[in-house]
């Protein structure tokens, strides 16, 4: 039988040992063969590799997901990692990340910029076409751009908020204009903003385009029922030659972690989609399985709402961090020996890692919390406007998978110990995501950090944006990101990002638990999920995150 793919890396990716936990979004997850018997590998250890062996064409595979996506419209739908993977059936990112972590053209030709950085030149391929049968050209991806992505009510709209233009210069050549140098723009379309879509598909079916999806992807659309199924057969006519290899893919969202992991085991699915650390311990087990690991910067972590009292104060904020036990929250989720605890934005394999902010994260200490918490509850100027020596009382939200439901409870005991009254409020994955975008809740649990450029993951944490669900802003982070705005220069970006590290430790809008190892687990019979390359024969990021890049699987029988 199959065991368990170990997560591996590029140059600076080296190989870890598994590791995981529960945002919201660069490694390489790689694959080997094992026992199957659950036993993990020494620390760094990555096993031999397992051959794709030769495409094959023809078959369908059914997904599980860990939840449902509201829209698949780019410019409307919240993309995690469920979304992330349906999406790239049907959509091709402009741009993706190569095994080395760098962003190369995937679905565009090229993008070059101008010497300051604020004109990007973006070549299309020739001959490409949407699932209707338009061209994709520079007019289409101006329309989607004026019409969809800088629309007021668009998700993207703040993200792109610099881009001041996209024009058209030929019919396969485009330039976007940004009001700022921007050095970390290319690794915008990597995501949804990237993500080209008929704009004759989207405009026909009007408010619901978000229903009814139309890329380049190697997949068309067939039909969608929202919270069960969404279905989507091959491109005969997709722009890489002989892909893809499969047929036809159901996509089915399955909120439960036992009910997805029991339906690998019992093959009613061919996939099963998890950042969970129990959900990714339980599936070594499994006999003909292959897991897809893969550890980043993406971290379990506690969010905390710096816009309402008493979470409007630093004491409190460093209260609740010093009381949190890092260690007993990893153990809760299965993954005590194997999930490093976390520190900051990035994992210790990154380039972007500070060994300096790892020294200063405001570790277990509940003595150091507990004179924290004493002190705001007895200010008589105390931001809630509560009696001096009333406890706080607040409400903590996470989604309610089981192992969700036990950290959660730590935490509540946590808190408990200094004298907080904690209602606990599980909040499913996808309500949960509205509330922090709302802004509407108290604190509660989250994914922290991103593998991306650090301009893009604290530009959008930390700004007066819609992704700032903590609310958290500082004169000492703006200055920082002007320097990862403006330069290309290495040294003076790993000297920014750790001084917003720091910022972040004295200030706390996160805590960390430990690093989220992802997987996808696979029925045996699937076959280079992790072997995507670009056109040119680039290896690219693996099954990065729990998303595989569908137009490049096959299935064996």
């Amino acid at each position: 039988m199959l065991g368990h793919r170990r997560p591996t890396r590029g140059p600076w990716r080296r190989a870890l040992a598994s590791a995981g936990l529960v945002g919201l979004l660069l490694g390489t997850a790689a694959c080997g063969g094992g026992s199957g018997d659950g036993e993990d590998a020494e620390a760094g250890a990555v096993s031999e590799s397992v051959e794709a062996g030769d495409p094959v064409e023809g078959g369908s595979i059914t997904v599980g997901l860990e939840a449902e996506t509201n829209s698949w419209l780019p410019s409307e739908g919240t993309f995690n990692q469920p979304g992330l993977n349906v999406a790239y059936a049907i959509y091709d990112p402009l741009m993706q990340r190569a095994e080395d972590g760098q962003v190369r053209p995937y679905l565009a030709e090229s993008l070059e910029p101008n010497e300051d950085l604020t004109e990007w030149t973006l070549t299309l391929r020739p001959g490409v076409t949407f699932h209707d049968g338009t061209p994709l050209n520079a007019e289409a991806l101006k329309t989607v751009f004026d019409t969809y992505l800088k629309a007021p009510d668009s998700r993207l709209a703040a993200q792109l908020a610099e881009v001041t233009s996209l024009d058209v210069v030929d019919e396969l050549t485009a330039t976007y204009t940004l009001s700022q140098t921007n050095a970390a723009f290319p690794d915008q379309l990597v995501g949804a903003a990237g993500w080209p879509f008929s704009p004759t598909a989207a405009a026909a079916a009007g408010p619901d385009a978000g229903a009814n999806p139309v890329g380049t992807g190697p997949f068309r659309f067939v039909s969608w029922q929202r919270d069960s199924r969404l279905v989507v057969e091959k491109n005969e006519d997709y722009w890489q030659e002989g892909m893809p290899y499969l047929d036809q893919i159901t996509f089915r969202p399955i909120p439960d972690e036992d009910t997805r992991l029991q339906s690998l085991r019992s093959r009613d699915i061919d996939v099963m989609q998890s950042l969970r650390q129990s959900t990714v311990i339980q599936a070594r087990d499994f006999d003909n399985v292959n897991n897809f690991e893969h550890l980043g910067s993406n971290s379990g972590g506690l969010t905390l709402n710096t816009s309402r009292p008493p979470f409007d104060d630093v004491r409190v904020r460093q209260a609740l961090v010093h009381a949190v036990d890092q260690e007993g929250l990893i153990e809760v989720l299965g993954g005590s020996g194997v999930t490093p605890p976390q520190t900051q934005f990035w994992s210790p394999d990154s380039p972007w890692y500070s060994e300096e902010v790892a020294d200063t994260y405001p570790g277990f200490d509940p003595e150091k919390a507990q004179e924290l918490y004493d002190e705001y509850i007895n200010d008589p100027e105390r931001s809630d406007g509560k009696p001096v020596g009333e406890n706080l009382s607040f409400t903590f939200q996470c989604p309610p998978d089981p192992s969700l439901n036990e950290l959660s409870q730590l935490y509540q005991a946590l808190w408990s110990n200094l004298g907080a009254q904690v209602q606990l409020q599980p909040t499913e994955q996808a309500a949960w995501i509205q509330d922090m975008l709302a802004r509407d809740y108290d604190t509660g649990c989250t994914r922290v950090g991103a593998d991306r450029d650090p301009y893009l993951v604290f530009d959008d944490a930390f700004t007066d944006g819609p992704l700032n669900m903590t609310a958290f802003q500082d004169e000492g982070i703006d200055e920082q990101l002007e320097i990862l705005r403006t330069t290309t220069d290495t040294d003076a970006r790993k000297a920014a990002v750790e001084e917003i590290g720091l910022i972040l430790n004295e200030n706390v809008p996160n805590a960390f638990s430990g690093g989220t190892l992802t997987v996808l687990a696979t029925d045996e019979s699937i076959r280079n999920l992790d072997g995507w390359t670009f056109p040119d024969g680039t290896k690219g990021n693996g099954a990065n995150a729990s998303t595989a890049m569908w137009a490049h699987v096959w299935r064996v029988e």
